[in-house]
This record gives C-alpha cells, structure tokens and sequence, in this order.
C-alpha cells in the first residue's frame, strides 16, 4: 500500500478514490445485467481480509515503500531474504481464522513493489523460493486451502517493479530512462509482468485481481486493456479492481470510508487494524474491535465492502492482536447475519442518528446502534406501516410508538422505538424493522397547519 511525501500520498489517494471509468469497448461488451451477475458475489460478500506478507517483516518496516523514501538503503531492505523464514507457516490455520470472522473472501499479497514473488515464478529472479531460507512456495497452499474452504480468491499483484532494470521509475520517482528514448526497454518488462500475471492467471484462476501502483503510467502504457484480456482469458468472470488506469470493475478507497456515498455502485474500503499493512514490531497502535466494527457497519450503509488487513510476522504466524480481532468479528458477523450479507445500502443519514441497510427486497430497514440509547431511537419520515421490529440475533420484540402524525396532511410522523439494556450487543446492536413494503420516506421540508 502506500505511504509517501505529503504530495505523493494527496496524488495516490486521489487516484485510488478516483470513480471506476467505463471500459474499453474493446475490453469488454457485457451488458450492465451480465456485470450485475458477475459482480453479484462480490456485492454480498461484505467482508474480507487482506493479507499484507513479505520479506518486509523480518525488520517489520514498511513494505517496499521504506526503501522508496530512503528510511534505509536498497540493498538493507533486499537483505532482509536472508530473515524469512515461514517456519510456522500455517495456511490451514489461517483460512480456518479467515472464514471463522465471517469473510467472504480474502486477497493476499503476492507481490508488492519490490518484486519479491510469494510464488514460485519462472519468469523473474526474485522470490520467496529462490531467495530466501523458506526455499519453498508460500502462495500455492494458501490458495488450495482457501479453496478447499470455500472462500473467494483474491490476488494482490503490483502493476510497477521497483527491483527490476528494465522499470522506468526508480526510488524516489527518479527516472532510470524515459520509455519514448527505449520503448525495447519498456516492452522488456511488459513481457515480464504479462508472463508473471499469465503464471497467475494459469495456475490459480482467482475470483478477484487487486492491482497496485497504477499511478506511475498511465492505462495506455501499462497496456491495462491487453492485461484485462489476458486475465479473463482464463477466468472471464473475475473482478477487476480500479487501479488499472481505470479499466476495473470497483472502486478502492482506502482507510477512510468516504463521507458522502460513492456513486459507484460496487465500492470497498481497504483499511488496516493498526497504522501498518505488513508486520512492524513497534506498531502498537490497534483500533479497537469496537471502532473497527463501527467503520463496518459505515461500510454496509453506504452500500460497500470492508477488506481488513492484517500483516503476519516472517516466521508465518499471526499476531495475537490481529487474531483477537478477528474473532470478534467473527463472533458479531456470525450473531448478525441477515443484517450484512444479503443487504443493501440503507436509508440516507438524517432519517436516522446511526448507520442503516435494507434487505433486497427494501421491506426490511435494519438499524446499527454503536451506542447505548438514552431513551428510545428514532426514525423520520418513515411513510410505511411497521409490521413488527426485533433484535437481531437476539429475537427479542421491541416496542414502538409513532408520535407526530397529524389527520390532515399524509406527513409521517416521527417512529420511536424502546431498546432496553438486556437486549444491547457488547460492540454494536442491530435492529430490525418490518415493514408493509419497501421502505418509502418522506423527503420534503414539512408543512403549515390549514386545520385543526
């Protein structure tokens, strides 16, 4: 991921939140009905789990970016092959841990900007296999294992190449040589990143590519419509993320959930349990399960995905913090179930004072309360007739009243309902309101009295 100068990072994040542009129409032809299918898992799927491992971990420094901006030297960084091990590398444990949280699917790094591959590739020089004591395939059983589990496969792969000569862009956005004076140069590492996405591609198929480092060339010279081809030659439903130049399929922004609803109808954020995505040792500062869950459910109000990282140490394991974590979500996706995966996105902010979804048939308007009331919560402009409103995972049924609702004007009145103490979740409360139909609100600004 990227942690950059301050005008860098402002460029990056701006590219990253940018909307997904239409297609190429020689990429694709798919109606939007046949992309609504395609992307149907991806819409439900709601959580996933990023995994940020590399060599990076052995120092626990930023991955590749601390060599970009100079916090040590290249060859320092590079030398850190010497430290990975994975001696207690445990794929089966961890997609078990994964699937236990309540993710749909997960997307692992299988290399980042510095060209260190976690699969054994034929193309390049620079893997886990070849270049350090692990001697061995990482990524192969972890990808067997999340099929074996039934999770969807996402696979993180860096678009630029930092280690290799024959990449324009050196640390520091230097420039080793401009690709108008040597395009052999160029196409020298295009067949490169072509033949390592093609090994990809052939050997694990993935439900979902997610690319990085896009910002460096733009969609013409990456050749972003030839790499979609290729990639759907093999799996022609997979899921594209938007940073190919604009050629994907999602949008990505990224630790911060935006604030006003993204127009794109398929988003997901990507955010990190504490400051780091790989493994750093002096990286204590964990948001809480409860904080974590409250950007969640933001998340499944505004109609969008939450990809969760979590960064391994060299040796394989799993930090304590980041498996407790997990578990708690678990534990919550788990209780709150028909609330997340078969939603959309819910009614807009000032109906409510909390975060909202509806089910797919819109009769159902579920209700995030990352509070403890005091006194009943309430909902305007609610034009429906409420059938009846539970606690989910709980069952209990909670009382309501509608105050506010005159005979003379069809303005609903304001809908108040009592939440007790015994029915509160420990981290975030959900409540379910069935209504008479879809959801239908009132949107106007209210009216004067003309009789009594």
């Amino acid at each position: 991921m990227k942690l950059r100068n301050l005008t860098a990072t402002a460029l990056a994040m701006f590219l990253a939140a940018a909307p997904v542009a239409a297609q190429n129409e020689n990429v694709s032809t798919e109606t939007e009905a046949e992309k609504a299918q395609r992307m149907e898992w991806f819409s439900q799927a709601k959580f996933g789990v990023f995994i940020h491992w590399g060599i990076y971990a052995v120092k626990g420094v930023s991955e590749s970016w601390s060599f970009y901006n100079s916090y040590l030297p290249y060859e320092e960084y590079m030398d850190q092959c010497k430290g990975f091990t994975a001696a207690n590398y445990d794929p089966k444990a961890w997609v078990q841990l994964i699937k236990e949280s309540g993710a749909k699917y997960t997307v692992i790094t299988t290399k980042h900007h510095d060209g260190v591959a976690l699969w054994d590739t034929k193309v390049g020089d620079l893997s886990i296999k070849k270049c350090t004591p692990a001697a061995k395939d990482v990524l192969t059983p972890f990808v067997n294992e999340v099929r074996k589990q039934k999770l969807h496969l996402g696979l993180y792969y860096s678009l630029l190449d930092w280690s290799r000569d024959d990449y324009p862009n050196d640390t520091r956005n230097t420039t080793r040589y401009a690709i108008k004076d040597d395009p052999k140069r160029w196409d020298s590492f295009c067949k490169f990143n072509f033949g390592q996405m093609e090994e990809l591609s052939k050997q694990y198929k993935p439900d979902l590519w997610w690319f990085d480092g896009d910002w460096e060339q733009d969609a013409e010279t990456w050749r972003s419509s030839e790499i979609v081809k290729l990639l759907r030659s093999y799996s022609p439903k997979c899921i594209i993320n938007s940073r190919i130049a604009g050629y994907g399929d999602y949008d990505t922004p990224e630790q911060g959930v935006p604030v006003v609803r993204p127009d794109s109808k398929y988003w997901e954020l990507c955010m990190t349990m504490n400051d780091s995505w790989g493994f750093q040792h002096t990286d204590t500062n964990y948001k809480t399960p409860h904080m974590l869950l409250r950007t969640y459910v933001d998340c499944l109000s505004n109609g969008g995905n939450l990809l969760l990282d979590i960064g391994p140490k060299e040796d394989g394991t799993i930090p304590e913090e980041q498996i407790a974590i997990l578990k708690e979500f678990g534990r919550w996706n788990k209780k709150h179930a028909e609330a997340i995966y078969n939603t959309r996105a819910g009614i807009p902010a000032e109906h409510f004072q909390g975060y909202t979804s509806l089910n797919k048939a819109g009769d159902i308007l579920y209700l995030y309360l990352p509070y403890k009331p005091n006194g009943p919560i309430e909902i305007k402009g609610l034009m429906n007739k409420v059938n009846r409103i539970w606690v989910v995972g709980n069952g209990a049924m909670l009382n309501y009243k509608v105050y506010n609702k005159n005979y003379w004007n069809d303005i609903p009145g304001n809908l108040y309902i009592d939440v007790p103490d015994q029915v509160l979740d420990p981290q975030i409360t959900v409540i379910a309101v069935l209504l008479d139909g879809p959801c239908k609100l009132y949107r106007g600004a209210g009216k004067v009295q003309t009789s009594n």
